[in-house]
């Protein structure tokens, strides 16, 4: 298709967050934007249990620092392990995420903030070159 949408790397998002609303809202925007919610966890025990069992992998965790069980940050140690990235969405992101994150988006955030945000890191992926950052992301990696 000549003007069709570019293939995307990330379709298959692992959703962590405590705030029960923020997690469905998050889990059904996505759905509705044609990404493939693998499940929405509120502890890390869980995450670590979805990212481990699924064979055909996860491409993008989206992960909360503050879970009921522990922190973002312990998901995000597993997900390194795994290659897979991780977005910290947040209010507030701890120093030590940059070397376990791709990249953070603050809370509050827009729904559209939360879309190009993953479109950014799904360029960043694909080697493509970026757009501007969307409000309030920080992208930790350099812009191809």
């Amino acid at each position: 298709m000549l003007f069709g949408r570019k293939q995307r790397l990330i379709t298959r998002l692992l959703v962590v967050e405590d705030e029960p609303l923020v997690a469905f809202d998050t889990e059904h925007m996505l759905r509705e934007h044609g990404y493939e919610v693998l499940a929405t966890v509120d502890r890390v025990a869980d995450a670590r249990a979805v990212i481990e069992r699924e064979t055909d992998g996860v491409d993008l965790v989206l992960a909360d620092v503050r879970l009921a069980d522990g922190s973002g940050i312990e998901v995000a140690r597993v997900a390194a392990e795994r290659a897979v990235p991780v977005m910290f969405v947040t209010g507030n992101c701890p120093p030590e995420a940059r070397a376990l994150a791709i990249g953070f988006l603050a809370k509050p955030y827009m729904e559209r903030d939360l879309l190009q945000a993953i479109e950014v890191i799904d360029a960043v992926k694909a080697g493509r070159r970026t757009r501007r950052l969307p409000q309030g992301f920080e992208l930790f990696v350099p812009i191809a």
